[in-house]
């Protein structure tokens, strides 16, 4: 691993993406493709020292959408502008990284409002029919002048495709996340695809993402509602860096009217319902896998609980813990930290009936180790990249798997200097 700070390579911590120290998670390769019913162009705008830093998606007529924010009480001016003003027919799309206009204030909107307008003449479209997305460092201003020169370059410019979007909305990002499947339904068949960014501030309810999911298909919005309420929830809000949610969180989700499908027709939102939940859970895993830092993933099973409530909680407070993410960084099966954790979220629930298991190695059951932990096996299954860890806390028939990542140095490092 390239153990130079960004600080020394002369780059800030959002522009990764060249370097070497990729995640050991990395696809060799990425599927890409030419889009339907909309245009991409991407440019430098300056919010970085290199690389696209601007993505402009230009739909040939209005579409359907729906929009989940992060539930952050200091949200950024892109989500406020948004909640605002988005009804859901949208017209363009405008997504900035290295600069999140969060914590800007009333100049953070006005900023939205300047490029917003220059873009909806440019298009002839209203203002709410523009959604706007930023991430990056929080608290600082820009001027609007920085996306609306690259906007007036639009028509000398050539449309890109879906990798090139995924990449110009990275920041701590070491690859860009895409995701593409075809749905056939009779004789009838379409694609569903979408992009993602995201790499640190991830925590279950949403977390520092950006994801834009397309369905070549017409969707009304009550269907789009039910099918992310449906699949939201054992995706994106399953995965967790390190706790943190961001300021800016953003998930949309659009209907290209290409496709006359009936989704009322239980068998056809059945396989929709299925593809989507495929292709969203892949999306997040290449989220986590590409957590700040990682050295491993962490998959923990948290079973026979006596609510969802406390499935929640335990889940959240045992792969959001320091203590135990440091030991799965060191190797180290230290099921005493998870005991801890466990206890920590103060749900009621009889110790005496835990048992946790790494892998399928028992290592604690009824209120102590277990008797024929093997040591040796242990050790040599948490060399693993992907350590899987499962509570049954045999107290009821509710459960949850979420995922999360180790902690390590590279963690520590890449965020001491976020700002250089």
């Amino acid at each position: 691993m390239n153990n130079k700070s960004t600080k020394d390579l002369g780059l800030s911590s959002n522009e990764r993406l060249f370097l070497k120290n990729k995640s050991i998670f990395a696809p060799n390769k990425y599927a890409n493709l030419k889009p339907y019913g909309f245009k991409i162009y991407t440019f430098h705008a300056g919010f970085k020292k290199r690389f696209d830093d601007l993505l402009i998606i230009i739909f040939d007529k209005f579409v359907k959408s729906k929009i989940i924010y992060s539930k952050t009480s200091t949200p950024s001016a892109p989500i406020i502008w948004g909640k605002k003003y988005n009804r859901g027919k949208l017209r363009a799309l405008i997504v900035n990284s290295g600069n999140a206009n969060a914590h800007t204030g009333k100049k953070g909107i006005k900023i939205i409002d300047e490029y917003v307008a220059f873009l909806s003449n440019l298009i002839k479209c209203k203002k709410n029919e523009i959604l706007v997305s930023s991430t990056g460092v929080i608290g600082e201003l820009f001027e609007p002048k920085k996306i609306i020169r690259r906007i007036a370059s639009i028509e000398k410019s050539n449309p890109k495709k879906l990798l090139d979007a995924a990449k110009a909305i990275m920041t701590t990002d070491t690859y860009p996340k895409i995701s593409f499947r075809k749905i056939s339904l009779g004789k009838k068949s379409f694609n569903i695809y979408g992009f993602a960014k995201g790499s640190g501030m991830i925590n279950p309810n949403m977390g520092t993402m950006l994801v834009y999911i397309f369905i070549e298909a017409d969707i009304s919005k009550k269907i789009m509602n039910k099918l992310l309420k449906l699949n939201i929830d054992n995706t994106f809000n399953a995965i967790s860096v390190d706790g943190d949610t961001s300021t800016s969180d953003t998930l949309a989700l659009f209907s290209i009217d290409r496709k006359q499908i009936n989704f009322n027709l239980n068998r056809n939102f059945a396989v929709l319902n299925r593809s989507l939940n495929l292709l969203m859970h892949d999306l997040s895993m290449k989220i986590i896998k590409d957590g700040e830092g990682l050295t491993k993933l962490i998959k923990l099973n948290v079973l026979n609980c006596k609510s969802k409530k406390q499935a929640d909680n335990i889940s959240s407070s045992v792969i959001n813990s320091p203590l135990v993410k440091t030991a799965i960084s060191g190797e180290d099966a230290n099921w005493g930290r998870i005991i801890a954790a466990i206890g920590k979220s103060e749900e009621k629930i009889n110790q005496n009936k835990i048992k946790i298991m790494f892998g399928k190695y028992i290592v604690c059951q009824k209120g102590a180790i277990y008797k024929k932990i093997n040591d040796i096996k242990i050790k040599k299954y948490m060399k693993n990249k992907i350590i899987e860890i499962t509570i049954k806390l045999n107290n009821g028939r509710f459960g949850r798997t979420v995922y999360g990542n180790d902690l390590s140095y590279e963690y520590i490092r890449i965020n001491a200097d976020y700002r250089s």
